[in-house]
């Protein structure tokens, strides 16, 4: 299923600056019996968002009109716990197409990367500066360029690089995922083997 081309997101961002969220937080295991990638945001991060009556929490940060955006900011080891991609399928379905954070959970990384959600991965200092930057203004912007591979703080101009496996960026920048990569070198496939021996 092909997804929007990633390059260069412009946005504001929602800060969750807590440390070892895992999947079951991100989408709670009740909410896996769906087989399509659709209406999981609804239920992101269900638990913390709402009351059991369905009442949402006031103090959790979904529910701020104040944070926005298109980028997820989340604290240490984001995405730990059960390999579910029900959890990237979740952050998608939201809206979000960029998730930082100082280290992720392999599993949800690449699961994020095969469904055009891209996790940037920086130091601990500079997520701290940027938990900073929207802690003094919400509405700071940062500009996260997948070609140059780097994000900025647009209210300071401060910057850091990130690492990208070069396979999953040239996905992402088309908007493929792993099926559509081989679609897309349907001819290059047909031509090998035609000269393939029998």
């Amino acid at each position: 299923m092909a997804y929007d081309k990633f390059n260069i997101l412009n946005s504001t961002a929602v800060p969750l600056p807590i440390e070892n969220v895992d999947t079951d937080q991100i989408i709670p295991a009740r909410f896996l019996k769906a087989t399509e990638r659709k209406g999981f945001g609804d239920n992101l991060f269900r638990d913390w968002r709402y009351h059991s009556d369905g009442t949402p929490k006031k103090n959790f940060v979904l529910n701020n009109p104040i944070y926005g955006g298109k980028i997820l900011v989340g604290g240490k080891n984001f995405g730990s716990g059960s390999s579910r991609e029900h959890a990237a399928w979740a952050v998608y379905d939201y809206g979000f197409r960029c998730v930082i954070s100082s280290f992720f959970a392999d599993i949800f990384r690449n699961n994020c990367l095969n469904i055009g959600v891209l996790p940037v991965q920086v130091s601990a200092v500079f997520l701290d500066k940027i938990f900073k930057a929207i802690e003094a203004d919400p509405k700071t912007g940062f500009e996260v360029n997948l070609p140059e591979q780097t994000v900025t703080i647009l209210s300071t101009g401060e910057q850091e690089s990130f690492d990208i496996n070069s396979y999953k960026k040239g996905n992402m920048t088309n908007g493929h995922d792993d099926i559509d990569y081989l679609v897309a070198m349907k001819k290059e496939i047909k031509e090998f083997a035609a000269k393939r021996p029998f």
